[in-house]
Order: structure tokens, then sequence, then C-alpha cells
């Protein structure tokens, strides 16, 4: 695997080390050649800082930056290659839209006829060819938007830094966008960083998933093993649409049965063999755990544990159930049309290869399914 960039243990304090705002906490990170990397998490995270300091518009106040071979952490903007699409669009005012994106091309002394095309190209990807002669003032800020990715992506860069860059479009373009921009990412092996707090987006564009919060990278991996083998608690939560369903549960073991004791005197019960020895032992010898499974992998069954519907909707190709279980709300999707009223009761079944056991103090992830978390 060729490395393009290598982040390790970056720090960033707004104010004085270690006394300052600690924005972003020892993130290390490898991105390799020709992948697009998602940093996904809430406002105030610590991801757009991150992406200022690859791109040098943020010092690093701890820890090193390598950017295709070379470390660049204490070099300017302008001398390490990085092509940036802003969440604030920064077009230049005063000349037109093709000007602003074939401005960095016509900097190279690219011959003027490779210029124009590449602009063409861009531009009818994007679907902004019909505004090329007019000035960023008098567009809007989709077409901003669109405008500032095409002059970042139309560059030759070592580096691809798009900076919540679908934010202001409708959700049918963004969805047409999204397949086209990664076809134009991975067709000329360019590195790319997308920050974003949408999963939709992160899941249709990104080959690696970085989620953070708190300044801390919580988990680095494909958005299949983020979804399916969350590192802790909190990614678990946050990543899914529904989310994770968690409840503190109490492990105990008696006539070869394992139980999770639940709150309100529920309980989840399993035949022993149905896990893996590992797993069970590392169950018992926990005691206190806490439980998590995705709504989908909730069932109505005629026998199950006991809940009541509090809500159900109908999204048009699914059900939403959200029911009151073991002193909570559990959320179950199914996808056909559930006829279930308010306060109805119904009973659910949970299979043991789709729970997920956390550590109820530190969060992190101890086993998914029948198999212990790495």
């Amino acid at each position: 695997m060729s490395l393009q960039l290598s982040l390790k243990s970056v720090d960033k304090f707004y104010g004085p080390v270690g006394k300052g705002v600690h924005a972003v906490k020892s993130i290390s990170m490898d991105v390799p050649r020709g992948d697009i990397i998602a940093l996904l998490g809430s406002s105030g995270c610590g991801k757009t800082s991150t992406l200022r300091m690859i791109a040098g518009f943020e010092t690093v106040s701890r820890g090193t930056i390598e950017l295709a071979g070379k470390q660049v952490q204490t070099l300017p903007p302008v001398r390490r290659n990085v092509a940036m699409a802003f969440e604030g669009y920064s077009l230049y005012p005063t000349v037109t839209v093709r000007d602003n994106i074939a401005f960095a091309l016509k900097a190279s002394r690219l011959a003027e006829a490779e210029v124009a095309r590449r602009v063409a190209h861009v531009t009818e990807m994007l679907e902004i060819t019909d505004i090329l002669d007019r000035f960023p003032s008098s567009i809007s800020g989709g077409q901003q938007q669109r405008a500032s990715l095409a002059r970042a992506l139309v560059r030759d860069a070592d580096l691809h830094l798009l900076d919540e860059p679908m934010g202001q479009l409708e959700p049918q373009l963004r969805t047409l966008l999204r397949g086209r921009i990664k076809h134009y990412v991975k067709e000329r092996g360019l590195t790319a960083i997308l920050v974003t707090h949408d999963q939709t987006e992160a899941n249709a564009l990104a080959d690696r998933i970085a989620v953070m919060e708190g300044g801390v990278l919580q988990q680095y991996g494909s958005p299949a093993e983020i979804k399916e083998r969350p590192a802790n608690l909190f990614t678990g939560t946050f990543v899914g649409e529904p989310p994770m369903n968690v409840f503190p549960a109490s492990v105990s073991v008696a006539a070869g049965r394992l139980t999770f004791d639940l709150t309100g005197g529920l309980d989840l019960r399993y035949d022993e063999a149905a896990f893996d020895p590992r797993v069970r032992k590392m169950l018992l010898d926990r005691k206190q755990v806490v439980i998590g499974v995705r709504p989908y992998a909730v069932h109505r069954v005629e026998t199950g544990a006991a809940a009541r519907v509090v809500a159900n909707q109908w999204l048009g190709d699914q059900s939403h159930i959200a029911a009151s279980f073991a002193g909570k709300t559990i959320v179950l999707v199914e996808h056909d049309r559930a006829p279930l009223s308010e306060g109805e009761p119904i009973r659910v079944e949970i299979r043991p290869q789709d729970l997920h056991v956390f550590d109820p103090t530190t969060g992190l992830a101890l086993s998914h399914g029948n198999e212990l978390a790495a």
C-alpha cells in the first residue's frame, strides 16, 4: 500500500499548547494513494480543524503531517500542492465562474486548449456550464458551491480537500453528483479528504471513514467495518440511521442458558451453545455490559420479549416502529407497511449474531455477534 498522506500524533490547540482549547487530540491516520477519506462527525468535533491543518490554513500545535513523501506541517499552503474546495466557496468576485475554475490551470502555464477541455469536462459533470460567463455575485449559493468544487477538482494536486462540498445542494442533485464525483476522482487516481456531517454522503463517497468526536479519532475504517464492527459505543450509536438501540444489562448463566437481564424484569435468553466459548467467557467475566442492536436486526415475533408500540412511521419504503422496551425505546425497521397502532403490544426477538456488546465504563466494544472485538 502506497501512502499519500500520513498524520502522526497531530494536535491542535487554539491558544497556548496545553492550556488553550484542545480542538484535535493526537490524531494519527494513514491515507493510501487514490483513496477517498471522509472525516465524519458533528459540529465542533475537530474535522474542519484537521482539514485546515492539512491544507496549511491552521498551524499544527504538535505532531507531523507527511504528504507525497515529505513533511509539510511547517510549509505555507502555496507550497503543499493541495487543492481545496472551501465550505464558504471563496470565489474571486471580480472574474467569471469560468476564470475562477481555470485560474490555477492558467497559472501553471497549461496550454489554452487543455485548460478549456478540463474546464468543460468538470463543469459538465457538475451541471454548471450555463453559468460560466457569469460573476459569483449573480449566481445562487448552490451554484457557487459547485463552482468552488470544480475549481478544486480540475487541478493537478497531491491532495484534494473537500469541506462540506455539497451542503447547499438540493437532495436530488446531491444524490446525482455523488456518483459522478466519485467516478471522476477514481478515474484520475486522485486522493481526496472529504469533511461532512452527512452519513449518507460519507458512505456513498468514501473508501474509509474517520469518525471524530471531541477532537478524538474514534474509529477509522471502511463504511462496512464501522457499521458492522463499531469500535466503541459512540461510533455504534452515531453511525447508522435510525441509530443503534442500546440497553444496560447484567449477564448470568444457568441450566445451559445465557441471560441478559434488562431493566423492568425483561430478559433475553439464549442457549449457551449459541456463543463462541471465548465470547461466553468474556460476558460472564464482565457481568455488567451494554448491549446494542441495529434497528433492522430487531424482529417482531410471536413469542419474544414484550414491548409496546409508541410510534409507527411509514416512510414510503419502510416502517420505523418505536416501542417501549426495558425502560427505554427500541426501534425496529420493517420493509413493509406495519399495521400497528400506538399502545399495541408486540413481541420482539434479537438474535445472538446481531448483538454488539460494549464495556459500560469505557464504551469500548467487547464483541460483535459471535466474535470478540479486536
